[in-house]
């Protein structure tokens, strides 16, 4: 059989090498190849690559005496996190309400202390843990406190309104009370002009409200502003109750805006700026007993998957279920956009979200 040059090749590379190298190089080749595949098997198994899941975690356990749980939310508060990092980097949702949870039948638990650091979230999620915090000290009967590092921001702030006591750095952002639908798209008269026509069959005058094909009508954005304005209501009554203020009073600084630590403090937002190490000693000073601080970090259960992050699932993508292509027959801007509206019809519908977007 006449021999490939892709074997010549091979052959000619495999005698200028001595065997050691050949040796060490087939290992670490097969030690790649293995990872690789272990890595991919594990976040499929799991379901974690891309798929919006977040990673099994270890539960939680306390120290077996007094102290005061910090939690941390950082980042965007939102249904999960499908990335392998500690609660220092990342919020993970379902861990945060198990944590708490745990924290109710624990009698060595004394408190709650929050570490805030984020825009803020889902209007879902951050009601979600906002109950879960009132529950906690509704069967406990313990404190929270919140601290504000950079930011806590509408959602961050819909939770710190649990809080006994609101501390914040002064270089804190807080406030934007308020909610947001995110944006919308009407795009029919850019596909009229390119001669596509569309036509949505529904059972109703708005049951196809927010399609990307036609314009709201007025109707339509009265429906989508009473959405908005309801979430409103109740974010303004939970600060009002938290903060000890009329609603009257509350919607005066709940237009949206952010507030500076200082002038969140001169609006009755927060209750004092100070340092985060003076923050926690003036926490720890309220307790007689001999009280510590102790971390509650979020601890996979799992390896750390290469490719866990970003909302890319890399298995689709390798069996064929993702498509680089767009397919359309179309090109230049046509194809962008209808590439665009496809991503958002897949996205769904804008969530609810408390959230600064600044």
């Amino acid at each position: 059989m006449e021999e490939t040059k892709t074997e010549n090749i091979f052959k000619r590379w495999r005698k200028a090498l001595p065997n050691w190298a050949v040796v060490l190089i087939t290992i670490i080749l097969t030690v790649a190849v293995a990872f690789l595949i272990w890595t991919l098997a594990i976040g499929g198994i799991l379901g974690i690559l891309g798929s919006g899941q977040e990673a099994p975690s270890k539960a939680f356990s306390g120290p077996p005496k007094s102290y005061i749980a910090k939690i941390k939310v950082v980042g965007e508060i939102g249904p999960a996190s499908n990335i392998f990092l500690s609660s220092d980097q990342a919020y993970h949702h379902q861990w945060t309400l198990q944590t708490i949870d745990t924290l109710i039948g624990d009698e060595n638990n004394q408190g709650i202390y929050l570490w805030l650091n984020t825009p803020g979230g889902g209007v879902y999620e951050s009601d979600e843990l906002y109950l879960k915090l009132m529950e906690y000290k509704e069967k406990t009967g313990r404190p929270i406190y919140s601290y504000m590092g950079k930011m806590a921001a509408s959602g961050g702030y819909y939770i710190a309104a649990a809080s006994d006591e609101i501390l914040a750095n002064r270089n804190t952002w807080t406030g934007s009370i308020g909610v947001t639908l995110g944006t919308m798209f009407d795009v029919s008269e850019f596909l009229e002009k390119h001669g596509i026509k569309t036509e949505t069959i529904t059972s109703g005058d708005n049951k196809a409200m927010g399609s990307y094909y036609e314009p709201l009508t007025e109707e339509q954005r009265e429906i989508y502003l009473s959405l908005v304005n309801d979430s409103y209501d109740r974010f303004v009554e939970i600060v009002a109750n938290g903060r000890g203020m009329t609603n009257e009073e509350t919607r005066k600084v709940a237009d949206g805006r952010i507030y500076t630590a200082a002038q969140a403090l001169d609006v009755g937002l927060i209750d004092a700026i100070m340092g985060e190490q003076d923050a926690e000693e003036a926490i720890i000073a309220k307790f007689e007993e001999e009280t510590i601080i102790y971390n509650c970090y979020y601890r996979p259960d799992t390896q750390f998957s290469l490719f866990g992050s970003g909302g890319f699932d890399i298995w689709d993508f390798l069996t064929g279920k993702i498509e680089t292509p767009s397919g359309s027959g179309y090109e230049g801007d046509v194809a962008a956009v209808l590439d665009l509206v496809h991503e958002l019809e897949e996205a769904g519908a804008p969530p609810l979200k408390y959230l600064y977007t600044g």
